[in-house]
């Protein structure tokens, strides 16, 4: 498949500053693959179309979340969790994208669950570190994404869960799944 079409209908539907992040998501997201042995282009798909949904409005992303039957869960919660399921149903309908993996990795990388694929979890560290991210605590992320995949999943969704606690905000039990799972791991730190 041909990204050039991605990229310019990505230019169309986001603001520049989240297309930009989007490339830089990809970039990331290829380097982590090679150091992984995961497909480079599974990921630079995958990664692209992780925001494609990003500057829909709440009302059409609710639209496309009840359409496609997606986890009814969703609408308790907070509406930045729903581009990533609905990017996973654009991704198979406009682009038909059939690979399930690039299909969940973009559905649950806000999320992050149980049991992920290598892929998911690139998507999930890289969208959360990529170079243009500013917060307190990334740069320590990013030195422990460069070994064990599963120990940078380990503080990345740890670090996930104490900023959605620290906002107040309610938090979707897959990512509490995968926090647990990581948690439960031993060896991993």
């Amino acid at each position: 498949m041909e990204l050039a079409p991605i990229k310019s209908e990505l230019a169309n539907r986001l603001t520049s500053s989240r297309y930009e992040h989007v490339l830089r998501v990809a970039e990331l997201s290829k380097k982590m693959a090679k150091q992984h042995g995961v497909s480079e282009t599974a990921a630079e798909k995958a990664a692209l179309f992780h925001d494609i949904a990003k500057c829909m409005k709440k009302e059409e992303l609710l639209r496309r979340l009840e359409e496609a039957g997606e986890d009814k869960r969703l609408v308790d919660f907070h509406h930045e969790l729903w581009h990533g399921p609905v990017g996973a149903i654009i991704a198979r309908e406009t682009f038909g994208i059939n690979d399930e993996d690039v299909l969940n990795a973009v559905r649950f990388h806000t999320t992050g669950r149980a049991n992920m694929s290598m892929l998911e979890k690139i998507l999930f560290i890289a969208d959360l570190i990529e170079p243009g991210r500013q917060f307190p605590g990334v740069d320590e992320l990013r030195e422990k994404s460069k070994g064990s995949i599963d120990k940078a999943m380990y503080y990345c969704i740890g670090h996930s869960i104490d900023y959605l606690v620290s906002k107040r905000a309610a938090i979707f039990p897959d990512s509490f799944d995968c926090y647990n799972e990581y948690m439960l791991k031993e060896g991993i730190i």
